[in-house]
């Protein structure tokens, strides 16, 4: 059966390029805008992905910044760099800095046991939200205690990455803090509960405060806000069909991130310029704290054990995956939801990376390939991430 065709429409945005503006690559090679344009389209239309949007980094600064395609498959409304987008685990690098900022500001010791800052154990508090903090199961657990602000960051805690991923849906430390990786949503909100009551206040004002407004990030928020309505992607499954809009989410550190192309290019921008922290925090934040040496990120093969990214020294930092290339430390975060796929990756020592953020369960079949187009990053573990090219079985080649 032939696909159907797949129409895609490219918008120029803020911070496009100039008319046969070249890009360079970490290799030193380059591409003109036009030629990635076409590129991407011919991935998105041979794998069927709804929308994508795109920003690439040269010398610290947006060079490139484009979107293409639709952000509702059904009415054919395209995606701008001002639409909204779901960032799903994007969450997690951007609660890091703010995190590396009140280190920096003597407000947290990474190595404290969280537990310790508060005047009562964290289960003795009455819970605010839906699910998110409560901690009535820890009366049980005597090793969350030994749980840290690195631990959390870099995905060590010994908690599941979600408690309703447990058989009995109860929150455990499944082995000692510190030990191993473990990817984990939990920790980085039990880390953003902690940070509110010892603070008092909440992150979606900190975040404000501290991130959005500071960066110009005007359509970023831990929340669904209303005025999100006039302009906001649908997530599309593989087949094309959208995904009811999720709008009920309390802030979670770890996952509601609801933003723009628009507004994650500037975050990255002030990354790589170190504008949020000094370049002391940064490099910190890009220090490996544990190697990683799983077959796979998520799945069954998460629990095997695998040589294969040695090669990258594939570790967790704090709040970002990183990996070591000739070309310096790559600092990489995902994110993943129905219907939403995106990446990110920097490689600070060249002022390069890349973000792709996409409304498609098709979209990380074409990362693998994008990214080597885009910025000849060919150091990605893509296996790991499970990014399958479209054209490839699911077996490693």
């Amino acid at each position: 059966m032939k696909k159907p065709f797949l129409i895609v429409y490219c918008v120029l945005s803020v911070a496009f390029p100039a008319l046969g503006q070249t890009l360079t690559r970490l290799d030193g090679s380059k591409i003109t805008a036009a030629a990635l344009d076409s590129k991407i389209q011919e991935l998105m239309q041979a794998a069927r992905v709804t929308g994508l949007a795109v920003a690439v980094f040269n010398q610290n600064k947006p060079v490139y910044q484009k979107t293409f395609g639709y952000k509702n498959a059904t009415t054919k409304e395209p995606i701008k760099a001002t639409t909204n987008i779901y960032g799903a685990s994007l969450s997690k690098a951007v609660f890091a800095v703010l995190v590396m900022q009140l280190v920096e500001e003597g407000k947290l010791d990474l190595d404290k046991p969280l537990q310790s800052y508060l005047p009562k154990p964290i289960y003795d508090y009455a819970p605010a939200t839906k699910w998110q903090d409560h901690y009535q199961d820890l009366k049980q657990d005597t090793l969350y205690r030994q749980i840290t602000a690195r631990m959390c960051l870099s995905h060590t805690t010994g908690f599941p990455n979600w408690r309703w991923d447990e058989p009995d849906e109860k929150l455990r430390a499944k082995f000692k803090p510190g030990l191993r990786y473990s990817y984990s949503g939990e920790g980085l909100v039990y880390l953003q509960t902690v940070l509110e009551k010892m603070l008092g206040q909440p992150l979606e004002e900190m975040m404000q405060q501290r991130i959005f407004g500071p960066v110009g990030m005007v359509n970023s928020s831990y929340t669904w806000q209303p005025r999100f309505e006039q302009d906001y992607c649908l997530g599309h499954s593989a087949n094309g069909t959208p995904y009811q809009k999720d709008k009920d989410n309390e802030a979670r550190a770890a996952s509601t991130l609801e933003t723009t192309l628009q507004d994650y290019t500037l975050f990255t921008q002030a990354v790589l310029q170190n504008r949020l922290l000094s370049k002391a925090s940064t490099k910190a934040m890009f220090t490996p704290q544990i190697r990683i040496r799983s077959v796979q990120q998520f799945g069954p093969r998460r629990l095997e054990e695998s040589a294969a990214n040695d090669g990258i020294n594939l570790g967790y930092g704090l709040g970002w995956v990183l990996l070591q290339s000739k070309y310096g430390t790559g600092a990489f975060k995902e994110g993943h939801g129905d219907g939403f796929q995106h990446y990110s990756i920097l490689f600070p020592a060249r002022g390069a990376g890349i973000v792709l953020m996409s409304n498609s369960d098709n979209a990380e079949s074409i990362f693998k390939e994008l990214l080597e187009v885009a910025l000849a990053d060919t150091f990605t573990p893509w296996y790991w991430e499970n990014y399958i090219p479209y054209n490839q079985s699911a077996q490693k080649k």
